[in-house]
């Protein structure tokens, strides 16, 4: 579907916000700079800026949680015969295919700030760990009920082993100073090796 003039307006403004506050974190640090100064940088009003963004630290998780809900609905929607390691596979699937066409092409110099920023400002880090932590719970939760008999410490170990895989490739690959296809590419590995072990899990069996 071809975007329209106004749609591409309001890509390119929050666009514009997102490299103007990557690059006043990176000069001056994330606690430093202010939301009145990413707006004067982005040349639009601060009205502007919580137009697209409640905070700062949404800047970097950019509609995670709304996207998270694709991964999580993609669970809800088991098909027959699928298996968990099967369900998990094909969710991460349509995660990828809704949530990559949004992402901005970033050179692996911008990949590389935004994962430092991310890695070693608190606030981030715990702003991602919660965002991590709460996402592995629903999919967790989401798994147990597709499965009802699945035991819940292995919807978790499950849940862990997928997200671990996922996100240590894709921080692997950004530190190796690859491309964004490349992190694509990694992540993707990564749920392949995850899988190994995923699809050993067989749906369990109802009680007599």
């Amino acid at each position: 579907m071809q975007e329209s003039r106004r749609e591409r307006k309001k890509r390119e403004t929050r666009q514009r916000i997102v490299m103007a506050a990557l690059r006043l974190f990176e000069e001056q640090g994330y606690e430093q700079t202010t939301v009145a100064q990413i707006a004067a940088a982005a040349d639009v009003d601060p009205k502007t800026f919580f137009n697209y963004f409640r905070t700062k630290d949404e800047v970097l998780y950019v509609d995670v949680e709304r996207d998270f809900d694709v991964l999580v609905g993609a669970i809800a929607d088991r098909r027959p015969g699928e298996g968990p390691g099967e369900v998990l596979a094909r969710a991460v699937e349509r995660y990828a295919a809704h949530r990559r066409p949004k992402v901005p092409v970033k050179e692996p110099e911008e990949l590389s700030a935004v994962a430092r920023l991310a890695l070693t400002t608190p606030a981030l880090q715990a702003k991602g760990l919660y965002l991590l932590l709460d996402l592995q719970q629903r999919i967790a939760g989401e798994l147990r009920k597709a499965f009802p008999g699945l035991d819940p410490v292995t919807a978790a170990a499950m849940t862990g082993a997928l997200m671990g895989a996922i996100q240590q490739a894709g921080l692997a690959s950004v530190q190796l100073g690859r491309s964004q296809e490349e992190l694509w590419e990694a992540s993707r590995h990564g749920v392949e090796i995850a899988m190994r072990g995923l699809l050993s899990v067989r749906p369990p069996t109802a009680n007599p």
